[in-house]
C-alpha cells in the first residue's frame, strides 16, 4: 500500500491500546499507529514500525498518551426541558418514586419532549452531545423513552439520527418505549406493552430508526412479564436488547434478559448472584451509572466485586437524562466508579472503551487500539492514563486525531 492523503503514522506517543493482557492499559511507550482510511493498519513500538509505512506522512504528537476515543455506552440525551424543580424537592424530602406516582419524574420529561419540535430537540440536545465530544467521547448511545407514543418516540429517535450526522459522532439509537406508563394508558400497562409489541416496535423496526430495544423493568417501570414480551418481541425483529435492571429492587430481570442474550443489564445496585452468574455466561455486559447513584443519593451500592468475581465485563456511563444524571462528563463517572464503587483507574478506563464497546455490539470494531479496528483515537495532556479518573470535574486537554 502506497502512500496517499489518508495515510499516516501517527507517532512520538505513548500508546494505551486498552487491549487485554499483562500491560496495565494495554500500554506501550514510545510507540506509534498506522491509519489508512479511517482503519488501523499497525500499532506497535515506533522502532519496530514495518518497512511498509515509513513514507507515510507523520503527524507528531508531542509525547502525548493516545487512546481509543471513550464510548458512552448508556444515555438518554435527547429530550426536552429539565427537571431542576423536582431535585429541589427531592432535596426537601420528596423520593424519586413519590415524585413519579405524583405525575412527575418521567411523564414531565415526557410532556416537554412531546411538545417539542424535530428541530427544537436536536437545538436544545446539540450542546449536550457537543459537550461529550469535548470530553474525548466520540460513540455514544441514545435511548429514546420521552416520547411513549409512536410519532413522538420516532421524533427522538431521529433527532438523535440527526445528531450523528451532524457532529460525525457515532450514535447507536435504543428504542425505550417502556420506559414508563404514558398518562393516556394510566392504569393499563397491559394494553401499553400490547401497543408497543403490535405497533410501535414493528413501525420504528420497519423505518430502521433503532439500534437496540430496552426496558425499565422496575416497580415504578415495568413487570418481569411485560418486560419478557417487549424483549422477545424485538428479539423477533432482530434487534438486540438491553435492559434497565435491578436499579431499585430486585425484579430478576437481568437474569432473565441474559438468557435472552441481552448485551447489556444497566444500573443493577439490587443485582443478585443469580443474575451475576446468568450475564457472565451469556457474556452481557454490567453497565454501572455512578451518576445516577450520585444524584439520587442512594445507599445501595451496585455489587462490584460479585460481578468481578463471576467474571461479569463491567462498563461505566453517564446515564446523560433529566431527572437522575444530568451531567454529560464521562471522565467524571470514571472518577466515581473509582471513589464510590472502588473500580481501579484501568477497570474505570476499560468500562468507558473496550467494555463499552462490547456493551453497544461493537466489540470487533472500536474501542481498543489495535489493527482492524476503527481509528476512533484522541491524543491527551496526561503522563498516565490514570489521570481520566484522578481528577473531578476537571477533564484533561485532549484533541481527535
Amino acid at each position: 500500500m502506497g502512500q496517499t492523503d489518508d495515510a499516516k503514522i501517527l507517532t512520538n506517543c505513548h500508546l494505551a491500546t486498552m487491549q487485554a493482557g499483562s500491560a496495565p492499559y494495554g500500554t506501550i511507550h514510545d510507540g506509534a499507529v498506522a491509519v489508512h482510511q479511517g482503519r488501523i493498519q499497525w500499532a506497535g513500538l515506533a522502532a519496530e514500525l514495518p518497512e511498509t509505512y515509513q513514507g507515510w506522512h507523520r503527524k507528531d504528537l508531542a509525547g502525548r498518551y493516545l487512546l481509543p476515543a471513550l464510548i458512552d455506552c448508556h444515555t438518554h440525551l435527547v429530550y426536552g426541558g429539565n427537571r431542576v424543580e423536582e431535585f429541589e424537592q427531592r432535596l426537601n424530602g420528596k423520593s424519586y418514586a413519590e415524585l413519579a406516582a405524583a405525575g412527575g419524574g418521567i411523564l414531565s420529561t415526557v410532556r416537554a419532549t412531546r411538545a417539542a419540535s424535530l428541530s427544537e430537540l436536536i437545538d436544545v440536545s446539540r450542546p449536550r452531545l457537543q459537550q461529550m465530544a469535548a470530553f474525548g467521547v466520540a460513540t455514544i448511545e441514545i435511548k429514546s423513552g420521552y416520547g411513549l407514543n409512536l410519532i413522538d418516540e420516532i421524533k427522538m429517535l431521529e433527532a438523535a439520527r440527526a445528531l450523528g450526522q451532524e457532529t460525525g459522532m457515532r450514535v447507536r439509537t435504543t428504542f425505550l418505549g417502556a420506559h414508563a406508563l404514558p398518562e393516556e394508558f394510566a392504569g393499563k400497562s397491559g394494553a401499553y406493552i400490547d401497543h408497543i409489541v403490535s405497533e410501535m416496535l414493528p413501525e420504528i423496526a420497519r423505518r430502521g430508526l433503532a439500534d437496540a430495544v430496552d426496558v425499565f423493568c422496575e416497580h415504578i417501570g415495568f413487570s418481569l412479564s411485560e418486560t419478557r414480551r417487549v424483549l422477545e418481541a424485538a428479539i423477533a425483529l432482530d434487534l438486540p436488547v438491553h435492559l434497565h435492571a435491578e436499579q431499585l429492587t430486585n425484579l430478576h430481570g437481568a437474569q432473565m434478559a441474559a438468557e435472552l442474550g441481552a448485551l447489556s443489564c444497566d444500573h443493577l445496585e439490587y443485582l443478585d448472584e443469580a443474575g451475576a452468574k446468568a450475564m457472565a455466561k451469556a457474556g452481557t455486559v454490567g453497565v454501572i451509572l455512578p451518576g445516577a447513584y450520585y444524584f439520587l443519593r442512594e445507599t445501595r451500592q451496585p455489587p462490584i466485586q460479585m460481578m468481578l468475581d463471576h467474571g461479569v465485563d463491567l462498563a461505566i456511563a453517564t446515564d446523560c437524562n433529566p431527572g437522575s444524571s444530568p451531567t454529560t462528563n464521562l471522565p467524571l463517572m470514571l472518577s466515581m466508579a473509582c471513589t464510590l464503587f472502588g473500580l481501579t483507574p484501568e477497570q474505570a478506563l476499560t468500562g468507558a472503551t473496550r467494555h463499552a464497546a462490547k456493551a453497544l455490539g461493537l466489540g470487533d470494531k472500536i474501542g481498543q487500539i489495535a489493527a482492524g479496528f476503527t481509528a476512533d483515537l484522541v491524543a491527551w495532556d496526561i503522563s498516565s492514563p490514570a489521570e481520566l479518573s484522578y481528577g473531578f470535574g476537571q477533564v484533561p486537554k485532549c484533541e481527535r486525531v
